[in-house]
């Protein structure tokens, strides 16, 4: 969806859009593999981060790369315009992560306090779910219907004691419903239909296959050596840090999803450290926005009940294998997004709800836990709201004065509904009768899972591989 949006935008052609979505899926699948294997080994899958289209946006428009009149030349301009950008901005993650500074901040969360950062990494996604299945009401809404069905109602039904429907209930209904609206587009019916709704239910509308190579390898700088300008990597650094607190959150529903301990605190900044090295990657092959954690995969464990990070890491050799194989890859980036929709009203909704699940360790008949939820949730939600709307109808955000940097920087913050959430809330929990508040937080339930030595599991779930414990022995 996102080389989908800034390719044209930025004057590139359906050529060009194919070869940003094929690096894209191969850099996220290298990326998802060093986290599962180095980072915090949780079975979590990488993806695009929307936190970045912010800045990218901002790059766009910058009057030295606006006023090119070739097109193609436009797109490799601000293209590499954003990778200088993305590469500085990394160095934030692999800092925060590698330092452990982010182990040491994240001793102030509390269930408590991440309660509403993680809701927020699923409620927060609201408007890329049912109003992006309204575009095209008929295929979106069956596309929904049947994925309840099949992974709630159907997901006893067995063969060979395996729980077929409930394991593949998104790919049995993705494909049921892709070939349907294959049906509905080859039949005609969208001929003389509005422009907004052709592209939105068609499955050939895209281009994308007819401009796919059979066999193409993503490489390092293949768009040309990255420009810097320092204006446009601090408005990045921004980017960064809000994709650093929406995995953090992403991390704590994965864990809890696949049935582990939380992670404990030098584990999550390690993890951040494999995702600054990540987005360098991003930033080197040129993908057009950064890695995050993806919430639709985290759904997708509470949906499949799958917490394999063996799965997980021989998805992302698919992701590699697709990436490479150019008409495949477009072939899958044909499918149309009210498909992709519906399956997040499930998938966003479930990760919401494990961040519910947190107040179970908290004490919810203290006045001072409820204003807390309650402000942290509601600022969540309608401090981005007003940013949304405002650039909506301003074609800028809130902050608009000369400094782009600044601008680009506070708009990206509060563009980001977890982000809010864990200003508000972490700073709410740490200040207020913090004191006389460690049982009514969750903090002796969450204590013993802050070491690695806190809890026995943590060393099935959190040891590195290749025996590399004995070099960088956990904390």
């Amino acid at each position: 969806m996102i080389p989908s949006f800034l390719v044209p935008l930025m004057g590139g052609s359906d050529d060009d859009k194919v070869r940003v979505v094929q690096t894209l899926l191969f850099v996220e699948g290298i990326n998802t593999l060093l986290q599962t294997l180095f980072g915090t080994r949780l079975p979590t899958v990488m993806g695009g981060s929307y936190a970045f289209m912010v800045p990218i946006i901002s790059i766009i428009h910058d009057s030295k790369l606006a006023s090119i009149e070739d097109s193609h030349l436009r797109f490799l301009s601000t293209m590499r315009a954003v990778q200088g950008a993305m590469i500085v901005a990394s160095s934030i993650q692999i800092i925060l992560g590698f330092s452990q500074a982010w182990a040491i901040c994240s001793r102030f969360f509390s269930p408590l306090g991440m309660v509403p950062v993680i809701a927020l990494v699923g409620f927060g996604l609201f408007d890329r779910g049912f109003p992006v299945v309204g575009h095209c009401v008929e295929i979106g809404i069956p596309m929904l219907v049947l994925f309840v069905v099949l992974s709630q109602y159907l997901k006893k039904f067995q063969t060979k004691q395996l729980p077929i429907l409930e394991r593949f209930a998104l790919l049995v209904s993705a494909t049921v419903i892709w070939a349907y609206a294959h049906l509905l587009t080859a039949s005609g019916t969208y001929k003389h239909r509005p422009e907004l709704t052709q592209h939105n239910c068609r499955t050939d509308k895209a281009n994308l296959i007819s401009s796919a190579p059979w066999i193409k390898i993503p490489y390092p700088l293949e768009w040309g050596a990255p420009t810097f300008d320092a204006g446009h990597a601090f408005g990045m650094m921004a980017a960064v840090l809000v994709s650093l607190i929406e995995s953090t959150g992403a991390y704590k529903a994965a864990s809890r999803l696949a049935s582990a301990t939380p992670p404990p605190a030098h584990v999550l900044s390690r993890g951040v450290g494999w995702q600054g090295i990540g987005i360098l990657l991003n930033g080197l092959f040129g993908t057009l926005t950064g890695s995050t954690v993806s919430v639709e995969n985290v759904g997708l464990l509470g949906s499949t009940r799958v917490g394999s990070r063996r799965v997980v890491q021989i998805s992302a050799g698919f992701m590699i294998f697709f990436s490479m194989l150019g008409k495949f890859g477009a072939l899958f980036a044909s499918i149309p997004f009210p498909i992709f929709a519906a399956a997040y009203c499930v998938l966003f909704g479930l990760v919401a709800s494990v961040g519910l699940s947190f107040l179970q360790f908290t004490n919810m008949n203290s006045m001072r836990n409820l204003f807390i939820t309650g402000v942290a949730f509601f600022l969540g939600l309608s401090i981005p709201e007003y940013f949304r709307e405002y650039t909506s109808k301003a074609l800028h955000g809130p902050t608009h004065t000369r400094a782009g940097w600044f601008n680009d920087f506070l708009n990206t913050i509060f563009f980001s509904s977890p982000t809010v959430a864990l200003i508000v809330a972490v700073f709410l929990d740490n200040t207020l009768d913090y004191k006389d508040s460690a049982k009514d937080r969750g903090m002796p339930w969450w204590a013993k899972f802050r070491t690695f030595k806190g809890d026995s599991r943590n060393e099935e779930f959190y040891t590195l591989p290749f025996n590399l414990n004995r070099y960088f022995p956990p904390s």
